[in-house]
């Protein structure tokens, strides 16, 4: 993802917090997590982990006229899929093929790696014992340190420059943590979404970790660059597939914004083929590289794409309503806005943010109103709690508001998280006041 930055900003030098499931590696620098961008394409990469070029949209039901023409659009295409990916019309079909990273590479560990690993890993050890070394090795400023820029990099690259973002470290790790013997898979994590409320902008927050399942013992989640990180949010693994799917996606975003157009394109072709040919982001950004070129229907076919692949890409649609206004087609137009909106409505973290701000405004009934919902969706989540307690002490329930920050405390996934919570109770309970964030 690229633009509009946000996300979680890594504090602190170096270091390890390990939480029980989640050892969380904060590299030296400040870093932004997964972002997203309008589709006026910014000149450089903010720092990310997964690359999809974002727009700006607004506006809840399709009109029964509007679901019409948009499944006559979605099923039946002008421009199919091959033409897409062939790239006739951006001028780079009788070209030398670009080069891309061979598959076998993003994984492959030199002999600096292995020989870091022989000296700081006891390949024998507990699969326990091996992981606290890996990540110690790692962290530690003696014997490596990590730094966190924006770029995309292959294991070996990130081990050579000390440099990367979330994905490239997450492919540093998976390869070292493989060659000594344990078992790990990458994770999709999703991060609650940032809403730019005024400006109607939605910006998508995604990241990758690492699943290191240690048995007997259980899992920990290695995860770099999230500060903040929680146990609530979504994870999930991914096959190594559709991480390459990502890493090719990525730096398929990097040469496109470098003025690259056919290594762009052969960049996102190798991700469609990584993720059978059903991995929307790729036909996301392969719709904006089109838009680039001046060849909107084009554009308008990749987004169709990506919209058969995941009927909920909300980048997709977005993209599509811009394009459709932009041609002149309102109708069309309100009906993608319309639909992204009732998607941002069901959205536990849209609707904990206008708690937010209605608890600001001393709307105390609507807050708790956005509240009970977005605690309906996500009954993990303690802020949702937290803030739920907070809006019931401000309209005078007492009884109700101590009850829910309780729940926050109870259902805080680390110690850390409980004592924080413990210590704003107590706050509250000497009549101070608390930040309710």
């Amino acid at each position: 993802m690229t633009g509009l930055a946000a996300g979680a900003h890594c504090l602190g030098a170096g270091n390890v917090v390990d939480t029980g499931m989640v050892k969380t590696i904060r590299p030296t620098v400040p870093c932004e997590v997964a972002a997203a961008a309008r589709a006026r394409v910014r000149p450089r990469l903010n720092g990310t982990s997964i690359r999809r070029l974002r727009a700006s949209f607004v506006l809840l039901v399709l009109p029964a006229v509007a679901c019409t023409t948009w499944r006559r659009n979605l099923d039946h295409p002008r421009i199919g899929p091959d033409e897409l990916l062939a790239g006739a019309s951006l001028g780079v079909a009788g070209r030398r093929p670009a080069s891309v990273v061979p598959e076998q590479e993003v994984l492959a560990l030199s002999p600096e790696m292995r020989e870091f690993l022989d000296a700081h890993v006891d390949r024998k050890g507990s699969a326990e014992l091996k992981l606290d070394q890996l990540v110690s090795a790692i962290m530690d400023k003696r014997t490596f340190g990590v730094v966190y820029d924006d770029r995309t990099r292959t294991a070996s690259e990130t081990f050579r420059a000390r440099l990367g973002n979330c994905l490239s470290f997450s492919n540093l790790f998976v390869a070292m943590a493989r060659d000594v013997g344990l078992h790990v898979e990458f994770q999709e994590v999703d991060i609650p979404p940032d809403w730019t409320l005024d400006k109607d902008t939605y910006v998508l927050n995604q990241h990758v970790n690492v699943r290191v399942d240690l048995g007997q013992a259980g899992v920990r989640v290695v995860d770099f660059n999230i500060a903040d990180f929680r146990a609530s949010y979504e994870m999930r693994t991914i096959s190594d597939e559709r991480a390459l799917a990502h890493y090719y996606n990525n730096i398929g975003v990097e040469r496109m914004l470098s003025g690259d157009t056919g290594s762009a394109l052969a960049c996102f072709r190798k991700a469609v083929a990584e993720g059978a040919r059903r991995f929307s982001p790729a036909w996301t950004n392969l719709g904006t590289l089109y838009m680039r070129n001046g060849h909107p229907a084009h554009a308008e076919a990749a987004y169709l794409q990506a919209l058969r692949d995941d009927d909920g890409d909300l980048v997709a649609m977005s993209d599509l309503a811009r394009l459709y206004q932009g041609r002149g087609d309102a109708e069309l137009a309100a009906a993608y806005r319309k639909k992204v909106v009732r998607h941002r409505w069901l959205n536990p973290y849209y609707r904990y943010e206008l708690a937010h701000q209605a608890y600001v405004a001393h709307h105390f009934d609507a807050a708790i109103g956005h509240l009970k919902y977005a605690i309906h969706q996500r009954p993990r989540e303690d802020r949702f709690y937290f803030l739920l307690g907070m809006s019931y002490l401000g309209k005078g329930n007492d009884a109700e508001g101590r009850r829910w920050l309780a729940r926050a405390q109870e259902v805080a996934a680390t110690d850390a998280l409980k004592r924080k919570y413990s210590s704003k109770l107590d706050t509250l309970l000497r009549g101070s006041g608390a930040d309710p964030r």
